[in-house]
């Protein structure tokens, strides 16, 4: 069988969205059974989501978008780009 959500990746039994209590209990139990015993939520997954997008090279105007921020501001305090970013990027005298 294959799964074809409607609306909403993740759907209930009758279309319908799951509750914010019920995605955070499934991703709870996954967890548990990965035997992954660091803590994981679902914001860590949609920063995760947003870090590797950006990591990718999306323009940040994209995730803005597909984040739903109004402002451009709230995603680039919530995209945070590490320092071994920083480092890898190469200066502009490094191609002369």
């Amino acid at each position: 069988m294959v799964y074809k959500p409607t609306n909403y990746l993740f759907e209930g039994e009758k279309g319908n969205r799951y509750s914010e209590r019920s995605v955070q209990l499934v991703l709870k139990k996954s967890l548990a059974n990965a035997k992954i015993k660091t803590e994981g939520t679902v914001h860590t997954l949609r920063h995760s989501y947003a870090t590797h997008l950006i990591q990718s090279g999306i323009d940040v105007r994209i995730v803005q978008e597909l984040l739903g921020h109004e402002n451009i501001k709230t995603t680039m305090i919530y995209t945070h780009i590490t320092d071994i970013d920083k480092k890898r990027t190469p200066s502009p005298l490094d191609f002369l």
